[in-house]
């Protein structure tokens, strides 16, 4: 007779290595291109929605202790799914370790720890809305992959401007400086000034350059104010320019993308696309 030990060892084996199931389960949770793994998507995608629902909710006052018992219980049901439905992607990937160290793997890793460590560190429990990124897997479930790439170059215009951002935002921490300690000495001698020392107004300046004007910090003497008026027609002018680089390089970067246009062969005309004859010559056009 077996010993037990040895018996559990053997069907962990056999569970593991099980490769029809691991196919069953790769189809099911991996492929949105099938009915059962795009129902398993479409499930999982609701999920995500309302264990975001219950996190945002469950965080507001006055709400009844009944309702958020419920609440509580329906986070840890949800946080099981997705911890389960984490480890079961672990065990059908073909490659494990690519999947873990994925943008979806880490993300899928992310929300389900939130509630394991808010048991330690109560608040950070509600970092489970990082489930929101999970979303992305809509663009998968229903085929919205223009929008991916659209996104794709997106972040790769992010990217090459980074060095130009960088150079940017080291002038703008420059200028606030600068126009903060400046105010300091304008209105640090005046009766009853808010400029007390060169820390608060930098703090000022951020937020007067950059239009926010939260009101807490206003000047009281004329060159104060007047400064201050140039400190904000600066900032609207400054602002404009990150999103000019920006742009400018999805511009490039669109531009590429996009196949040059045929030309006519008699009258070299460029043609729309996919045209059959020429719209100025009205030559037939072949070899398309």
């Amino acid at each position: 007779m077996k010993n037990p030990i040895t018996c559990a060892r053997e069907s962990w084996y056999r569970f593991l290595y099980n490769e029809a199931l691991q196919r069953k389960l790769y189809v099911t949770i991996f492929q949105s291109n099938t009915p059962i793994g795009k129902a398993f998507d479409v499930a999982l995608l609701w999920c995500i929605v309302l264990s975001i629902l219950v996190v945002i909710v469950e965080s507001t006052r006055g709400i009844p202790p009944l309702a958020k018992q419920i609440f509580t219980v329906l986070e840890y049901v949800f946080t099981f799914f997705f911890t389960l439905e984490y480890l079961l992607r672990l065990y059908c990937s073909p490659h494990p370790r690519k999947y873990a160290f994925s943008f979806f793997g880490i993300v899928d890793l992310l929300s389900t720890l939130p509630l394991y460590v808010g048991w330690i560190f109560g608040p950070v429990r509600y970092l489970m809305v990082v489930r929101t990124f999970r979303l992305i897997r809509v663009f998968r479930v229903f085929k919205l992959f223009s929008f991916l790439e659209e996104g794709d170059l997106l972040l790769r215009s992010l990217i090459l401007s980074s060095r130009k951002i960088m150079v940017f935002f080291l002038f703008m921490v420059i200028m606030v400086i600068a126009m903060g300690t400046l105010m300091f000495m304008v209105e640090g001698g005046a009766a009853d000034t808010p400029f007390t020392d060169i820390p608060t107004s930098i703090y000022w300046a951020v937020v007067t350059m950059t239009t926010v004007g939260y009101g807490d910090i206003a000047p009281v003497t004329p060159f104060g104010r007047m400064l201050s008026a140039v400190v904000m027609l600066m900032g609207y002018t400054i602002l404009a320019v990150p999103t000019g680089i920006v742009s400018a390089q999805f511009v490039h970067d669109h531009g590429k993308m996009i196949p040059p246009r045929q030309k006519c062969k008699e009258c070299g005309s460029p043609l729309p696309h996919k045209a059959h004859f020429c719209p100025h010559c009205g030559t037939e056009v072949r070899d398309r």
